[in-house]
């Protein structure tokens, strides 16, 4: 698989459960443990960071 089709894929997964999308994508470093503060205060906030750490860490 390239790159590109792991970011859509990771991007698809952080929809659905956004802190597990960001673990994929940088382990579980600080960016995790925000997303999951993030999700559990609100669904949207979560999915928006998560898709950001997708984007921005390739």
């Amino acid at each position: 698989m390239d790159e590109r089709t792991k970011d859509v894929l990771r991007i698809l997964l952080a929809i659905f459960i956004p802190p597990l999308g960001v673990f994929f994508q940088v382990g579980l470093g600080m960016h995790f443990w925000i997303n999951l503060l993030l999700t559990l205060l609100g669904y949207v906030p979560g999915i928006v960071h998560a898709v950001w750490v997708i984007i921005k860490f390739k």
